[in-house]
């Protein structure tokens, strides 16, 4: 399909561009079938035909989307399950004699990028993949010929129609419009700027106050696009001659920036403003957290700085509430595990510690437990450093060390409060281990998380801390560690056969080789090339049985405990890394960057 290139300059795009523009009836005259609209009998009959649905399967939905305001047949069937989001595209681009395109190994040329703006491609849902002299090729999800004009009119150019899957188009979309594309101009206008000042605390000054400086709008891009790229931290580091911006993503690390070494003093004052912090110190580590609003999600930021060899570092760690909250049967527990678990949730009275390390999702766990816990008939109360979701029936304490509000004086109010269930957000130290314990003992049901590398070596955690074996014993009712590993790519997803080293590892770690194989990701453009996507919990549950408190109560040691916690029947991290290995989740090559597997 083509549309003419106009002889009047490129108009501007419609005030009101549809939201939904794939859901709009044609505007020009198009023939009804042309839109996959709940009246398109074509495509259910080419849906038909091909045994991809059954006439009865076509005729419900079509009666289905009708009811629901004209929701398309396909995205209908799709929505069902009935059908493949990538079976749908074939299927529309055979109807319109239309190419399919394949976002996963097709890269959209940045100059074809450039010539539509992204509130366009969005309402559109379409995607520009490469620019021809006066024609454009663009990737839609529903070819009409109403979204062929608009694409027209605000391009003024020829326009060339492919089809692709309506998710890949949001995916590529995201990629594509870069919110640092612009960060370029801004360090050459901080850098003019710069040259005019003598002082650099003249410059912090002037250039942080003032919202439309180069630094601030720096600032803003590298938060936005590290939630496009879903980040879960930022980090700007002094280097020479540059400060490096790096982000971790799914675990690993990523460059993605380099900024002159000038502009490394007036970004981190930028943040601390932001994040309420003093900017005058800039010896001693500072701790500040900022809310904002990106592009519609409110967004949470913990801010950490410290002075390293060449100025001062800082980390983000970002926190996106609109996201919904996992529930525990989400996080990747075995079967039998989140039985067990869910069972000890129940528990009156008791701790449950969730251990593991700086990053390994322990909050997740936490809040996903609470999830199941919350009910209008129980007084929950939670301390939290920070609180990064707000649960609106729930009583949450945020940690103020500044007003005198801490880990074990917040702790010592909850049990003011006549609590039924608390969750301490984490146990740093022997004063807050100590009243968690005394409120598991007296009646209360405690959540709480610990760095602990697995399950046994919480407790010993607890007794080096100086809390009494008796104690430990007696409060503590399970403990559960945990892992988070990348789940491979499954838009790039291929068989493999691992080397011998690795495979006499995996059968060490008790793994059967998979019945379909193993398997690993070859890099796409969805998984920027990684061949991994999205991530996974690994865990391992041990309750706290008598034989184990016995062993507590004698100071046992780390692989005694462990040993009889296995007998009793525990999955271990390996083990459970081991079933996902199995499942086609994940790949030997992640398990082993993420979990320690010698002596397991």
């Amino acid at each position: 399909m083509r549309l003419g290139k106009r002889d009047r300059p490129a108009p501007q795009p419609p005030a009101a561009t549809p939201k939904h523009t794939e859901a709009a009836p044609p505007q020009d005259g198009a023939s009804q079938d042309l839109t996959i609209v709940s009246g398109g009998s074509r495509l259910g009959e080419m849906l038909i035909d091909a045994n991809l649905a059954t006439r009865e399967q076509v005729t419900d939905a079509l009666e289905a989307s009708h009811r629901a305001g004209g929701v398309r047949l396909g995205e209908y069937l799709v929505d069902q399950g009935a059908l493949t989001e990538r079976t749908l595209a074939e299927m529309v681009a055979k109807q319109h004699s239309l190419d399919v395109v394949d976002l996963r190994e097709v890269t959209p040329d940045p100059a074809a990028i450039e010539v539509l703006a992204e509130e366009t491609a969005r309402a559109l849902i379409a995607i520009p993949i490469e620019l021809h002299g006066d024609t454009i090729v663009v990737a839609v999800a529903a070819p009409s010929q109403a979204t062929i004009k608009i694409l027209g009119d605000v391009t003024g150019l020829s326009v060339t129609v492919k089809v692709a899957a309506h998710s890949d188009i949001m995916a590529a979309i995201s990629r594509s419009y870069r919110a640092l594309a612009g960060v370029g101009s801004k360090v050459e206008a901080f850098e003019e700027r710069d040259r005019l000042r003598r002082e650099v605390a003249e410059a912090t000054e002037t250039v942080v106050a003032n919202e439309n400086a180069p630094v601030v709008q720096v600032v803003q891009m590298i938060i936005t696009q590290a939630l496009r790229d879903r980040a879960s931290d930022v980090h700007i580091e002094p280097q020479q001659n540059r400060v490096r911006v790096r982000y971790r993503i799914d675990g690993a690390l990523h460059h993605v920036l380099d900024l002159p070494e000038s502009m490394g003093p007036v970004v981190v004052s930028r943040i601390k403003i932001l994040g309420g912090m003093n900017i005058v110190e800039r010896r001693r580590p500072q701790d500040g957290q900022i809310s904002m609003d990106v592009e519609g999600h409110e967004v949470d930021i913990r801010v950490s700085t410290t002075a390293v060899v060449g100025g001062e570092k800082v980390v983000l760690r970002l926190l996106d509430k609109s996201r919904p909250l996992f529930r525990l049967e989400q996080l990747g527990m075995h079967d039998v595990t989140a039985l067990r678990y869910n069972a000890l949730l129940r528990s009156p009275y008791g701790m449950v510690i969730c251990a593991g390390p700086t990053g390994s999702g322990k909050t997740t766990t936490l809040y996903g437990s609470l999830r199941e816990l919350n009910s209008p008939d129980r007084n929950i109360m939670t301390i939290e450093d920070p609180v990064e979701y707000v649960f609106p029936s729930i009583n949450q304490i945020q940690i103020n060390e500044q007003a005198g509000i801490t880990f074990a004086g917040g702790l010592k109010s909850i049990l003011r409060q006549d609590p039924d269930i608390i969750l301490v957000g984490e146990v740093r130290d022997v004063d807050t281990a100590r009243i968690a314990v005394q409120a598991a003992l007296t009646g209360h049901f405690v959540l709480s998380s610990l760095h602990a590398t697995d399950a046994a070596s919480a407790l010993h955690r607890l007794l080096d801390m100086g809390i009494e074996p008796f104690l430990v014993a007696s409060s503590v009712t399970a403990v559960v560690s945990q892992r988070l590993v990348r789940r491979v790519c499954s838009y790039c997803i291929e068989q493999y056969q691992p080397p011998a080293e690795e495979l006499a590892l995996f059968e060490s770690m008790g793994g059967r080789t998979p019945k379909d194989g193993f398997v690993r990701g070859t890099g796409c453009n969805f998984c920027a090339r990684t061949g991994y996507l999205e991530r996974i919990g690994v865990y391992e549950l041990m309750p706290v049985t008598d034989a184990i408190r016995e062993m507590v109560l004698n100071r046992a040691p780390h692989d005694e405990i462990r040993k009889t916690a296995r007998h009793e029947g525990m999955r271990t991290l390996q083990e459970d890394a081991a079933r996902l290995i199995e499942d086609g989740v994940t790949n030997l090559g992640e398990v082993l960057r993420s979990i320690y597997v010698m002596g397991s």
